[in-house]
């Protein structure tokens, strides 16, 4: 899987993402104690509406900011996001009140929905092989999947010696690495011509092209199969693992863990996997995987059942999420063309979130108001019509290519 860092310019691309991720890492512990010292025993209230806003900012921003630099050279796209973000963390720590809370993570969002699509867009040029490419998405799913472990450890780490205001210096320091990096990384040039049309008709090219291609539906689908597995997990495994079953922080974080494990198993046997077998029969296998491990959810909590088999579930979880994350690259790859590519990508980027929208409150409100088993169960009836959906989109002869450039009428 490491051959691909052979290559220069991935090379400092993946280390560029690194270093982002655990500054963006950071910067969610140092949030969450900003909003605590701001709104005490309403901080709950204060980070649930920042979320909503960055799942906003990556639904409605991401496509129009896509159209806006889409003339732009890629490198510099990315140095800006960079740049804004690094700016916008050295602000947080002189905000006062909630509101500027919102306007400040609404900014940064907003710039972190520019970079992450267009540095996605950039890797297949990059690596035009196929096998290379695969690997170079296990080595991202890893990355975000490590992240989610080695950030709160070293937030903890730096907490006995700092304070949480120093927190965001070290979220500034990631991006600044990151634009660094970028800069001293040669970019090969965008060929083909570039879109024509109006903002309109260039923000919302991508969507277009995924409601046009089978293929691309059912990743949609698979996409709102993903969100119901992952939502379940992060909204209420604190509930579960403190309430439910009486453990403590560390089990919560022992869960989580679990989650995580699950899906970088998938991600470093992908590769060889992907060698043997098509995209579309590990894919829908993992939503597959996702609605058993649901309807394993609901009928533990129903029950209810032990805490070593929701740890287990969790890893199943993991791993339905990482069979269908892992190699949804390869399906946008195969769909682009150089000047459709930076729209696919981010129409998959803000529909992925999207889906989020819908799941997080039926974890969360529902599971409030009607009981945890029946959040488990509402999630897991979206993920199992979401994998006959994609069974249907998704024949077995069917196989992604390039869709027209323009895509008009």
């Amino acid at each position: 899987m490491i051959e691909v860092l052979a290559v220069p310019a991935y090379r400092k691309l993946f280390s560029a993402q690194i270093v982002a991720l655990l500054g963006t890492g950071l910067l969610t512990v140092a949030l969450g104690l900003l909003a605590f010292d701001l709104a005490g025993g309403q901080a709950g209230a204060v980070l649930g509406t920042a979320l909503t806003i960055k799942m906003l900012a990556y639904v409605f921003v991401a496509p129009v900011m896509a159209a806006l630099v889409e003339r732009l050279p890629r490198k510099a796209v990315l140095v800006g996001a960079d740049l804004i973000r690094a700016g916008i963390a050295l602000m947080l720590p002189m905000v006062d009140q909630a509101w500027q809370i919102y306007v400040l993570v609404f900014v940064l969002q907003s710039a972190s929905a520019t970079f992450t699509p267009a540095f996605q867009s950039l890797i297949p040029v990059i690596l035009p092989d196929e096998r290379q490419y695969t690997r170079a998405l296990s080595l991202s799913r890893l990355a975000y999947d490590l992240e989610s472990l080695v950030s709160p450890a070293l937030a903890a780490a730096l907490l006995t010696v700092l304070s949480f205001h120093d927190l965001f210096l070290g979220t500034v320091a990631g991006f600044l690495f990151s634009a660094a990096l970028v800069v001293t990384t040669r970019l090969p040039r965008a060929a083909g011509v570039k879109q024509e049309g109006t903002l309109w008709h260039r923000a919302t090219l991508g969507t277009r092209i995924f409601a046009k291609t089978k293929e691309l539906r059912a990743l949609m689908a698979l996409n709102l199969a993903v969100a119901a597995a992952t939502a379940l997990v992060l909204v209420n495994t604190v509930v579960y693992a403190r309430d439910m079953f009486g453990g403590s922080n560390a089990d919560v974080a022992i869960a989580l863990a679990c989650f995580g494990a699950g899906s970088m198993l998938v991600a470093l046997t992908a590769p060889r996997v992907l060698d043997r077998m098509p995209d579309r029969v590990l894919m829908r296998a993992g939503a597959v995987l996702l609605s058993v491990g649901l309807a394993g959810a609901f009928a533990l909590l129903a029950v209810p059942g032990t805490w070593p088999v929701l740890l287990g579930l969790w890893v199943v979880l993991g791993a339905g999420t990482s069979m269908i994350n892992t190699p949804s690259a390869r399906l946008l790859r195969r769909a682009a063309t150089d000047s459709t590519r930076s729209y696919i990508f981010t129409a998959q980027f803000s529909l992925s979130h999207a889906c989020f929208i819908i799941t997080y409150p039926v974890a969360g409100w529902i599971g409030a108001a009607a009981g945890q088993p029946m959040a488990a169960a509402v999630l897991a009836i979206v993920a199992t019509i979401s994998t006959v959906a994609a069974f249907r989109f998704w024949p077995a002869a069917s196989r992604t290519g390039p869709v027209p450039e323009t895509m008009k009428g």
